[in-house]
């Protein structure tokens, strides 16, 4: 019979790392916090049941240091590693060093992050498994003269995209064929410069998607099941800012269909844990664009319309319980809303790193507040910009957005600036009313509202 493990330590900082330190908790788990030397006072290290310093203030030296993250668990004996996101969370040789020193890591397998971390693979893979998925070349595309071949037999407009890709970088767009040249070159070169590898695939360019992406969870046994999709398409930069869910055009029978395709995907496989099938949606046709093989930034929407703990459920199967729901136990309840709220300066969102004065976390029914700011505390200037996410719930959409324009209005964050005026300003949009946009909205939007 499994049992839960009696410690765990979180190999992450800021929000996410007290999100799943409050998990822990209720679940009677103790929690060990890593952190760098600049994070020493950080709300994740007051919280934990215990901490370790893992290095300097660099995240190559501490969050990202494999060494240092495995002797900490050596140290106190912690029995798993929750990642988080980002850092190593999908790092397929952190996990698998974790399952060499007979550590834990709460999280898919080593194989299946190292399948899906890479853009074909993870395609191939998807196409293999049922997943729709954008009509393009069948791996990587050597040459210009297969570039060619590939354009014309798929149609134009394309999109060429770094094989090692992320971020936006080494992408490039060609309308026609006189375009292809000059953007097959530059997307090489600069997949090059950024990832060291200039392989590239070429996939037919969506003109209008919207950003949706589906919630999957299996046990590693053969059994998995869908929460829904989310709605993520105001993006800046490749850089989500604001999601929802359920996605405000995604009919109940579109939900049903593409959730069971993906869940039935997972199944088949065995994985085991947390992930998130994301498409490019457009005129009712879902297209794969990658799987994200931990738990994302954006949870908290989908924990809140269905009323789950998905970071406890990523403990239990870690653990080698079973799920603990079915299929036909998940029924959506109302609408909920997330911003992502950074410390950054407006218009130019470029970070803004300093003492918080006063914080003050906003309430009432249906809010949820994600930070680990405090009152006094300095956010550094070495990490993610990210200081809080702030996760509404309604009846229904209108209601979802009113109480999130009340609770912008309680939040303070005095000390340094932040985007949330941003919020303020979009939710006055009749387009962010009517959930009318697509990925391309909030760019536009934002080049509208500067001149540039």
């Amino acid at each position: 019979m499994s049992q839960l493990f009696e410690k765990i330590l979180i190999a992450n900082r800021g929000e996410i790392a007290l999100r799943v330190i409050r998990a822990c908790s209720e679940m009677g788990i103790r929690s060990v916090a890593v952190h760098s030397t600049a994070d020493a006072d950080a709300m994740h290290v007051r919280m934990a049941d215990e901490s370790v310093c893992i290095g300097p203030a660099t995240s190559g030296q501490s969050y990202l240091s494999k060494a240092a993250i495995i002797s900490a668990c050596e140290i106190t004996g912690a029995q798993a590693v929750h990642p988080g996101y980002g850092f190593l969370s999908e790092n397929a040789s952190f996990a698998q060093a974790l399952e060499d020193h007979g550590i834990t890591f709460i999280g898919p397998s080593a194989e299946h992050i190292r399948i899906m971390g890479d853009k074909i693979t993870a395609k191939e893979t998807a196409k293999g498994l049922g997943i729709p998925v954008v009509p393009g070349s069948d791996g990587g595309v050597p040459d210009f003269e297969t570039a060619l071949k590939v354009a014309e037999q798929i149609g134009y407009p394309v999109i060429i995209k770094a094989t090692a890709g992320g971020g936006g970088r080494g992408r490039q767009v060609a309308k026609s064929a006189d375009e292809l040249e000059i953007a097959f070159r530059t997307a090489r070169s600069e997949a090059k410069a950024a990832f060291g590898n200039d392989e590239v695939y070429i996939e037919k360019y969506l003109q209008k998607p919207r950003h949706i992406e589906v919630q999957v969870f299996g046990d590693g046994k053969g059994q998995a099941v869908h929460l829904g999709e989310r709605d993520c398409s105001l993006q800046r930069r490749h850089q989500k800012v604001f999601e929802e869910a359920p996605g405000p055009c995604i009919t109940p029978r579109m939900r049903a269909e593409i959730g069971e395709i993906c869940a039935q995907a997972v199944a088949r496989i065995n994985y085991i844990g947390a992930g998130t099938i994301e498409f490019l949606y457009e005129e009712g046709r879902f297209y794969f664009i990658e799987m994200n093989t931990r738990l994302q930034v954006e949870h908290p929407v989908t924990e809140t319309i269905f009323g789950v703990d998905l970071v406890q459920e990523q403990i239990r199967v870690a653990a080698g319980l079973p799920l603990s729901f079915v299929q036909r136990d998940l029924e959506i309840n109302g609408h909920a809303i997330e911003v992502r709220i950074n410390a950054e300066r407006l218009p130019n969102f470029t970070p803004c790193p300093g003492k918080v004065k006063v914080f003050h976390a906003p309430g009432g029914l249906g809010v949820r507040m994600d930070s680990a700011l405090y009152g006094g505390y300095s956010i550094p200037p070495y990490y993610d910009s990210l200081i809080g996410k702030l996760i509404v719930h309604g009846r229904d959409r209108p209601e979802a957005l009113a109480r999130l324009k009340r609770a912008l209005g309680e939040l303070i964050i005095d000390g340094v600036e932040t985007t949330v005026p941003l919020f303020h300003a979009l939710l006055a949009e009749p387009d962010i009313q009517a959930g009318d946009y697509n990925i391309h909205w909030l760019e536009k939007w934002l080049e509208a509202q500067t001149g540039g």
